[in-house]
């Protein structure tokens, strides 16, 4: 299986494209929504954008913390991920954020296909100086999220602290995983929330590695 998705979505609030491969290489989108100015010329570095012979990340919403959140999600799992997004940041980040939670849960399903020969369940953790975060995820096709990040600023550069967790929860509701991610120990709210994204990558890697056999990983034969 490709294991690649390429997704819209357009509300009266955002306008968001993704195109994802969870095996890495390369992809691409027909065309760019981004308004000229918004997109990263020659010469010029997105601190979110990557590419490497195995894999092609950039990233760009709108909001910076936020789109070096989701590239080290991208960069950690191994995926290939083009994500644009056009949002009311003139309101505020609350509509940006979420929306991109979603459509990154939906591409991310559909590009998974249907939950068979993988693990199923992943484990990760990992650290960023002080900060250690754990993440645990069961590919159940019944979402929920627990999320417990224990952040006290009110933003990391344009993100709201509180859209963080929101984030996490909108790509698992629309993922269809059980995901759980706690931040166990930390001082900075940057290390505390990078630390959580790169332990859920190698939780997501871990639940969608192969496990030897074509079988849904499931003693109900089905997870619907």
């Amino acid at each position: 299986m490709s294991q690649e998705a390429c997704i819209t979505r357009v509300t009266n609030e955002t306008n968001i494209q993704i195109a994802i491969s969870l095996k890495g290489g390369p992809i691409k989108l027909k065309q760019s929504i981004l308004p000229k100015g918004q997109k990263v010329v020659e010469g010029q570095t997105n601190v979110a954008s990557q590419q490497t012979n195995s894999q092609i990340i950039d990233v760009q919403t709108g909001i910076g913390f936020l789109d070096h959140m989701i590239h080290a999600l991208a960069k950690h799992s191994g995926w290939s991920l083009i994500v644009e997004c056009i949002g009311d940041l003139h309101i505020d980040d609350h509509h940006t954020t979420e929306d991109c939670g979603i459509a990154l849960g939906t591409a991310f399903k559909d590009a998974l296909g249907a939950v068979r020969g993988v693990k199923r369940f992943g484990t990760g953790f990992a650290p960023l100086d002080e900060a250690l975060s754990r993440a645990v995820i069961d590919l159940s096709n019944r979402p929920f999220a627990v999320v417990d990040l224990g952040l006290k600023r009110e933003k990391i550069g344009d993100l709201s602290c509180e859209m963080i967790p929101h984030f996490l929860e909108s790509f698992a509701e629309a993922a269809r995983i059980t995901m759980h991610v706690d931040c166990l120990r930390g001082n900075n709210d940057h290390h505390r929330s990078e630390s959580a994204f790169k332990a859920l990558a190698v939780a997501i890697k871990d639940a969608t590695s192969s496990n030897g056999t074509n079988d849904i990983p499931s003693t109900k034969g089905v997870l619907m």
